[in-house]
């Protein structure tokens, strides 16, 4: 009995241990997700003004040629 005892007891101490590393990489998983998502919020914050830029290009394209049409 005191055998099977010494055994479970040991058993129980490979979970407890697998399980601390599997929260410390839970933990460690959290913090990398976290960067990643700010990373991209500032990446996106930055792409805004591109199609801006891109539809006033087009627009001042179509004006040029509009008055170029114009003057002749």
């Amino acid at each position: 009995m005191y055998q099977e005892l010494r055994a479970v007891s040991g058993a129980v101490t490979r979970v407890e241990t697998k399980l601390d590393g599997i929260g410390q990489g839970v933990t460690t998983l959290g913090t990398a997700v976290a960067d990643h998502e700010t990373r991209l919020r500032t990446l996106e914050r930055g792409r805004w003004p591109l199609p801006t830029i891109g539809a006033l290009a087009g627009v001042a394209g179509a004006v040029t040629g509009a008055l170029a049409l114009v003057a002749r």
